[in-house]
C-alpha cells in the first residue's frame, strides 16, 4: 500500500521516493515505474532517515515545510531521497569535508531544490543568513558535541513551530559511557533552548549504536 505521503511509496517493507529527476539514479539504486511515475528504492541499510521514516514515517510535514537545514549531508545519499520528498522546498545541505562535498556539487546541478553549503555545523552564524528560517532541522554527524551543534543550529535557523531529527551517534560521544546516559544528558542540552524531545528511535540493525531524537521547537 502507498504511504500517505505525496513522494513516498511503501510496499511491505520497502520504501520508495519518487523521483523528482525520471531516469537519474543518484548511487545506483533501483528504479521502477508504478503508474507512469519512477520511483528509487530507498534503503534503511544506507540511510538512517529511511530506517527512521519506515517505523515511524516521516518527521515532518510536507505541506508545510518550505525549507529544511540539513546537517553532515555526506556523499547525498539521504539528501537526495529528502530532494525527492520535499520537492518545492529548498534544502539547505551543510557539509564539512571537501571531499564529500564534491558529489552534493554534483547532485545539486540536477536537483534544483538542493543548496549545498561548505561550512562546519558548529558556526551557524555563518551561513545563517543565506539559509533563514526553515521548518524541519536534520542533523547526522559524528562530533562528540552532537547535542550541542544540533541545539546551535535551531537557535539560529529553526522555526518556532519546526521539528527536527538528531541522529545521535552514541560512539562519537564516548566509547565508555553506558548509552541512557548519553541520551539523557543530550535531552537536557536540547531542552535548555525550550526543546522538547519525543520518544527517542533505535535504529539498530540498520545503523547501531544510533538513535533517532524527534525535536519540536
Amino acid at each position: 500500500m502507498p504511504a500517505p505521503w505525496p513522494h513516498l511509496r511503501r510496499e511491505g517493507r520497502d520504501l520508495y521516493t519518487e523521483n523528482a529527476t525520471p531516469g537519474l539514479r543518484s548511487y545506483g539504486e533501483e528504479l521502477k515505474v508504478v503508474d507512469g511515475r519512477e520511483f528509487r528504492h530507498w534503503d534503511p541499510w544506507r540511510s538512517k532517515l529511511a530506517a527512521y521514516a519506515a517505523r515511524e514515517g516521516p518527521p515532518f510535514d510536507p505541506g508545510r515545510t518550505r525549507a529544511v537545514l540539513y546537517l553532515g549531508g555526506a556523499h547525498g545519499t539521504t539528501v537526495s531521497h529528502l530532494s525527492d520528498l520535499l520537492p518545492e522546498a529548498r534544502i539547505f545541505v551543510v557539509e564539512k569535508s571537501a571531499t564529500a562535498f564534491a558529489p552534493l556539487l554534483t547532485l545539486a546541478r540536477s536537483r534544483k531544490n538542493l543548496y549545498p553549503i561548505l561550512a562546519d555545523a558548529h558556526l551557524p552564524e555563518r551561513y545563517r543568513a543565506e539559509v533563514g528560517i526553515v521548518q524541519f532541522l536534520y542533523q547526522d554527524v559524528a562530533q562528540r558535541d552532537q547535542a550541542t551543534i544540533f541545539r546551535e543550529n535551531a537557535l539560529a535557523c529553526l522555526a518556532p513551530d519546526g521539528t527536527g531529527v538528531l541522529m545521535l551517534k552514541i560512539r562519537s560521544v564516548t566509547q565508555r559511557r553506558p548509552v541512557g546516559q548519553i541520551l539523557r544528558e543530550s535531552e537536557r542540552e536540547l531542552s535548555q533552548l525550550g526543546l522538547r524531545t519525543g520518544r527517542p528511535v533505535e535504529l539498530a540493525p540498520f545503523a547501531r549504536e544510533h538513535l533517532a531524537i524527534p525535536v519540536t521547537a
